[in-house]
């Protein structure tokens, strides 16, 4: 064999590698919005990884996830849709609440989004119609109408001599807030209970509201189910216990830490259905394809000790009822 032959084959095997790298796929990047921070995220993020694996992919392995979180500071989730943006990524995840969908929405035209909301997807917007979003953005939608009355009327099973409720409301999240005091009146009326609303959307104002109830303490304190109130669920059950008030919640999170019971969504389950949605999307599924998921698997949790801290005795008919019962 000739020299510059030689020399030829070589370089071609040399370039074979470099030629088999450069056919192979970008990994796919998944933007993940969100306003709150990654402490008490670990079920949900869990949830979420699972229905990627249920669509095949695995971070890490086959696709990338770039997390941004506001930390509570819901004024930043503006710039940091504009970084995900700005990135290469295939689809943002917006989940929690309405202001990441919506940031979201208003930072990207073309790069799909899945979201997570507690109001009508419709009514805020981020859709067309929930059977054909028509746009980039698709989701699941875990709030419905039924859901505040079940709540209410579930405390009131447990709870029946209360006859002031008092409602714990974000004002940030605006349409939440409003939708949540419009069906909870009603049915409080039904119920022959009077209720009362109370604003916080920081720390501090969540210990006003609980400081108010020291000179007109509540029967029961209803707990609107938001971001927000999530990641200040041990301050939440801290002074619900500390004031001795029977107080619902949305999601099994408080129950599980010491607070009285909790009735919504699965939220695990949920975080799963955005996985898969997610994982299709970015199989080559258009977000305009795909219906706004109904939120179907909810899950009624009691904490029995702290029903009997507060001289509570839960029924047999919540007991047959609950999904878990914490001893």
């Amino acid at each position: 064999m000739k020299r510059r032959d030689f020399i030829t084959l070589l370089g071609g095997a040399a370039a074979w590698p470099l030629v088999a790298g450069a056919q192979q796929p970008a990994m796919p990047v998944i933007g993940w919005l969100n306003s709150q921070s990654p402490e008490g995220y670990a079920e949900r993020l869990r949830g979420f990884r699972q229905g990627l694996k249920d669509t095949g992919y695995v971070e890490g392995e086959n696709v990338a996830i770039e997390y941004r979180w506001a930390d509570g500071q819901i004024d930043r989730l503006p710039m940091l849709a504009a970084e995900l943006a700005r990135r290469p990524v295939t689809v943002i995840v917006a989940p929690g609440n309405t202001a990441a969908a919506l940031a979201a929405k208003a930072a990207v035209t073309t790069i799909p989004i899945v979201f997570s909301v507690a109001e009508d997807p419709v009514r805020l917007g981020l859709v067309a119609s929930l059977a054909r979003p028509g746009g980039n953005l698709t989701g699941i939608n875990f709030f419905n109408s039924e859901l505040t009355a079940k709540r209410l009327e579930l405390l009131r099973a447990l709870v029946p001599a209360a006859a002031r409720v008092a409602v714990l409301v974000n004002p940030t999240e605006l349409t939440t807030a409003e939708t949540t005091l419009r069906d909870v009146e009603p049915s409080a009326r039904a119920m022959g209970l009077q209720i009362q609303a109370h604003k916080a959307s920081t720390s501090r104002e969540i210990d006003a509201v609980f400081a108010t109830f020291v000179r007109e303490p509540p029967d029961a304190l209803f707990v609107t189910g938001n971001a927000f109130f999530n990641s200040r669920r041990v301050q939440l059950v801290h002074l619900a216990s500390y004031h001795r008030i029977p107080a619902t919640y949305g999601a099994r999170d408080y129950p599980d830490i010491g607070g009285l019971m909790s009735y919504g969504t699965n939220v695990t389950d949920a975080y799963r259905q955005i996985g898969v949605y997610t994982g299709r999307i970015l199989k080559g599924a258009r977000p305009a394809d795909l219906p706004v998921m109904q939120s179907t698997k909810f899950e009624l949790v009691i904490n029995a000790q702290t029903a009997r801290m507060l001289g509570l005795t839960v029924p047999p008919t919540l007991l047959s009822l609950a999904d878990e019962v914490i001893e």
